[in-house]
C-alpha cells in the first residue's frame, strides 16, 4: 500500500447537548481530513438513536445512558460507527450509532486521523450496501 507517514492521534472531549456523530464528522471534515477511525469513546448520552443488526428502524432511547464503547470509521461521505450502550438498569445495547445521539454530561474519544489516505463510501454489488472505499490521498487533495 502507498503512502505511510502515520496516524496523528487526536483525544477530543465534547460536551453536553453535542450531536455525537454530527460532532466528529465536523470536527475531522474543519480540519481537512478525509479519513479517519474514532480508535476509542466513553461517556453519557441523554438520546440514543441506535440501528442494531439486520434492522432497517432505529431504536430511539432516552435517559441516563452510558456509552461504555465507540469504534468506527469517518469516510468523506459518511461514518460507520458501533456503539455499546447501557441504560440506568443496566441493560447493555449494541449496534449502528445513527444522528441523534446526544451527550449527556460529557464524551471522551480518541480519534485516529490519517492524512495520507482518502475514505470514501460506494455501493458493494456483494453486500448491497455503501461499504469502505480506502485509497491512497491524492498530492494536493
Amino acid at each position: 500500500m502507498n503512502g505511510n507517514s502515520g496516524m496523528e492521534m487526536r483525544p477530543l472531549r465534547l460536551t453536553p447537548g453535542q450531536d455525537l456523530r454530527r460532532a466528529l464528522e465536523c470536527l475531522v471534515f474543519a480540519e481537512g481530513f478525509s479519513a479517519a477511525f474514532v480508535v476509542a469513546g466513553i461517556g453519557s448520552l441523554d438520546r440514543a438513536h441506535l440501528r442494531r443488526a439486520g434492522a432497517d428502524d432505529v431504536d430511539v432511547l432516552t435517559g441516563k445512558i452510558e456509552l461504555l464503547s465507540l469504534s468506527g470509521s469517518i469516510a468523506a461521505n459518511g461514518s460507520h460507527l458501533h456503539a455499546a450502550l447501557a441504560t440506568a438498569t443496566g441493560e447493555v445495547l449494541g449496534g449502528h450509532l445513527a444522528y441523534g445521539c446526544t451527550i449527556r454530561t460529557t464524551a471522551e474519544i480518541l480519534l485516529g486521523l490519517l492524512p495520507d489516505w482518502s475514505f470514501m463510501r460506494e455501493p458493494d454489488l456483494g453486500t448491497g450496501y455503501a461499504e469502505l472505499s480506502v485509497r491512497p490521498r491524492q498530492p494536493g487533495g
